[in-house]
Formats: C-alpha cells, structure tokens, sequence
C-alpha cells in the first residue's frame, strides 16, 4: 500500500537523512526520471539498498524532463507514488534542479547510485554525470554503478503507451529500421564546424498575462486585469539563438530602431557566443510585438505591433550595403529571416543573392505585412523554408495540393531545395535527388505556436547545408517543433544537447 509519509521535501529529507546518518545510516541515493516503473528500476532499487541501511529515490521534476514534448508519460507526483510503493525506497523526493547535483550536496547521501546505463560516464551526452559523480565525491561519498538487466522505460512506452497515433508510430518505425540513433545524432555533431551568418529584423516578443473580469460597461470590449509580463528574444535574435545551441560562433546582422532602442535586452537576450552587429533604423523604434494572454487558457486576446515598416532608405540603406558586403565574404553559409517589416531593401536582396555562398532564407507571412512580402522578391538561393500559408499568398492559391502550389514557387525562384511546415499535418520537404519527402508531426502539446517556424528553419539550415539526408532532416526538423510549440514563445532556445536526448528517446 502506498506510503504518503515516504515522499518528502527535499529539505525535510536533509534533516531526516542528518539524523540517520548520526545513528551510524548509510545512506544510498538514486536519481532519475523513472517514468516507467519496470523490472530494470526494481532490481536496480535492490541493488541500490543492499549497498545501505536507507535507500532515497529522487525524481526529476515534470519541467526538466528533456527527452522530448511528448514526456515525462506520468507526472513526479504519480512517478513519486509508484516509486515509494516500494518497500526497498525508504523515501523520495522530487528535485528541484536539472541535474541531482545540487539534490547530492543537499541530502549528503554516503552513496550516489546509478543503473548500468552510466558505466561509462563519458559516454553521456548531456555531461550531467560527471558532474553528478564529482559532487559525491566533493562531500566525501562514493559513486556505484549497479549491474542487473537494463530496460528502457522510452522503449517501452514508445512501443506500448504511445502518445502517438498509428501512422505516426508506423512512421517512426520504419525509421528506426533505416537509421540508428547514431546515425542522426552524428549529423548534429557536425553542425558546431559551420558559422553562420544570420540577417534579418530583430523583434522583441512580449507576453501580457491577464485574467478576464468581464465585459466592460460602456463599450462592449471585454475588460483584464494585468497579472505580469515576460519578454523574450524574437526575429532574428530568436534564430540566432537556436543556431548557436549547435554552433560553436553565430554571426548576426540586424536593426534595431532609433527610439525605444532597448540595445541592452537585446544584448542581454542574446547567447555568448552569438556574435551582433546591431544597426538602426532611422524614425523606426526597435520592433515590439505584445501579445496579451489569458493566464488560465493560454489563449492570446490581442496583439499589439510597436514598430514603422517603411523601408530601410538613405544612410541606413548604405550601412546595410556595406556591413553585409563585408559580412558575407568567407561565411559559408547565410541565413535570412525575412519578416517584411522593412529590413531588407531590393539592393541588399540582391547582394544576399548574388554573393552569398550558400543562401537559406525563410520569408514570411504576418499580419503586419500579408500579400506584400513574398518570397518570389528573391531570384535565386540555395534552401527555402516556409509554411504552408506562405506557399498560399505566394501562389495566390487555396485548396490545391501543397506540391503543385510548390511547383509553382519553383518556377518563381530558382532554387533547388524546400521544406513547408504544415502544422498538425507535419512537414513536406523538396530535393532535386530525392523529389518529395513526408513526415509527421511529433508534437504533443501545443502552448505556443510562436517561433517554431523560426526553430525548424534554424536546424534545417544547418543539416542541408552539410548534405543530410532528407528524412534525417524532416525528423530533426519536427522534433525541434514539436519542442519549441510545448514552451511559450522563444523562451527556451534549441540546443543540441536537449534536442539529442528528444531525438533518443524518440527512436528507442
């Protein structure tokens, strides 16, 4: 029967674990995700507890699960239950943390224990348990490794508790019979070589969280009470930012306006190893899209654009000139977020076009510029990504099959590769060599559609440029969707380690 009393605070568990250990208790600690309780975590439990008097179990918490939007399966408060059913755990606790580091110098355990997975900590692609086993070692305890029959609690769901549906499972196992995990992660492993130039309009996202209190008495709007506000990265400093989770330098060109310049949150937001250029926009301020947003649904109310999308004119359009001119030359790959709100000038088009070694872009459609930013503008490039609906105001066509409107834009613009997002339905991709190329979606959750688009663009770049194949790209692609849909907005940037594990456990 399930023991309420075994699941603790970490901190109460601190104290108890104090107490103990002046009783002459060794303390073993185990620490992972345990989303599928098996044979394999049982035997590693009795395995843990033979090493000690007191066996403590801690949980990853729901937020810093990263093997994909479609985990954790079960919640740590159910994961908590199940686990202290056990009568080999004495106690569990749910970390606070990413990593148990912290959790370790917290608890003070005599052991840290870990499954056979971890036998050779080198091997681990996020790092964490060389940090875990030099945190045990730093209060005096000792680092084992248990030794049974290991199982996969991703492999099993993925085969028995899918959150997918049948064709996306059927999908995924082809896959699994063409490429190995290994396969695909080597083409992830590549992308830190290439330093890209990103070029494009810098926008600041900001979210206003309300509550609804009713329709307002003397107009018929509804009334919110303002409850806080997050701002984030967008644009191309959001692009940027994916790139350089994969990239070892990220080089970026933008504007930023001329009043309400906000140069220091843009700097701040920007990762270090993004390397900005940031030129202004004359009679412009900085580009500010708000959004405000009902706190329960998540539902956006209203957004409200900050910004002047005349075009880049005079001294502003000759700097431009000039930076990318001086930019472009040796970048072997250059990428260009095109949001129509001014930036990018026929001149500057045309250079980014002519000089660029190797031309990815992304032009979009938005409600602050539809019908007047397509991407038939640019004559020639090397990788086009768009949605669906950017297809549409291209073609100035509806309910005709994605791959004829396709085939229209390529007669528009001479360029030899594509990908369409498509939402739900996933993602069409286009190669000279190949023809057309499917694949599902993976997302689970939708919080936010906002900058994913921007994320499947980023990665993508990134994998044709170095020639991947186009299914390994697609899947890539999507579970970068999938991940940055399940955050709000460009809160959380890409990152190769995070989307590797998403990817692992994907295809176990």
């Amino acid at each position: 029967m399930y023991n309420n009393n075994k699941v603790k605070d970490l901190d109460e568990l601190a104290v108890i674990i104090q107490s103990l250990r002046s009783e002459g208790k060794r303390v073993a600690h185990s620490h992972g995700v345990f989303d599928l309780l098996h044979l394999g975590h049982i035997r590693h439990f009795e395995e843990a507890k033979s090493m000690a008097d007191i066996l403590v179990v801690t949980l990853t918490h729901d937020d810093h699960v990263n093997k994909g939007p479609h985990r954790p399966a079960f919640t740590h408060d159910i994961r908590a239950e199940v686990i202290a059913a056990l009568d080999t755990v004495d106690f569990v606790a749910i970390n606070r943390w990413p990593l148990s580091v912290e959790t370790i110098k917290t608890l003070n355990p005599d052991i840290y224990v870990k499954g056979p997975d971890y036998s050779l900590p080198d091997q681990d692609i996020t790092g964490g348990i060389v940090s875990e086993i030099d945190a045990i070692h730093s209060i005096g305890g000792q680092f084992c490794v248990t030794g049974d029959i290991t199982f996969s609690s991703s492999s099993l769901l993925n085969r028995h508790f899918s959150a997918f549906s049948t064709e996306v499972q059927e999908y995924l196992n082809d896959f699994r019979a063409k490429y190995s995990v290994d396969e695909v992660l080597s083409w992830m492993d590549r992308m830190s070589s290439i330093c890209p130039l990103v070029v494009g309009e810098a926008i600041i996202d900001e979210y206003l969280f309300s509550t609804g209190i009713g329709k307002s008495t003397k107009d018929p709007v509804l009334a919110v009470l303002h409850k806080s506000i997050e701002t984030y990265a967008g644009g191309s400093l959001a692009v940027a930012n994916h790139l350089a989770g994969f990239c070892d330098k990220v080089m970026l060109v933008t504007q930023l306006g001329d009043s309400h310049r906000n140069e220091d949150f843009v700097r701040t937001s920007l990762e270090p190893n993004v390397g900005p250029i940031l030129l202004t926009k004359s009679q412009s301020p900085t580009i500010h899209k708000r959004r405000i947003v009902d706190r329960y649904s998540g539902n956006k109310l209203l957004e409200i654009y900050e910004m002047h999308d005349h075009m880049t004119n005079g001294d502003d359009a000759k700097v431009l000139l000039n930076t990318l001119e001086g930019c472009i030359k040796n970048k072997d790959l250059v990428i260009v977020t095109d949001y129509g709100h001014g930036m990018l000038t026929s001149e500057s088009i045309s250079m980014l076009c002519d000089k660029s070694s190797f031309l990815a872009m992304n032009v979009q459609s938005n409600a602050g510029n539809r019908g007047f930013n397509p991407v038939s503008k640019y004559k020639t490039a090397d990788y086009v990504c768009l949605q669906q609906h950017e297809v549409e105001v291209e073609t100035r066509q509806r309910d005709v099959d994605v791959r004829d409107q396709l085939s229209e834009v390529m007669r528009r613009i001479d360029c030899p590769r594509f990908t369409v997002t498509q939402g739900k339905l996933g993602s069409l991709h286009y190669g000279p060599n190949t023809g057309f190329v499917e694949a599902p979606a993976f997302a689970v959750r939708v919080l936010d559609r906002v900058g994913a688009g921007d994320a499947v663009f980023a990665v993508t770049s990134l994998l044709v440029k170095l020639g991947a194949p186009w299914d390994i790209i697609a899947l890539i692609g999507n579970v970068a969707g999938a991940q940055m849909v399940s955050e709000l907005g460009n809160s959380q940037p890409l990152n190769s380690t995070t989307l590797s594990k998403s990817i692992t456990s994907l295809m176990k």
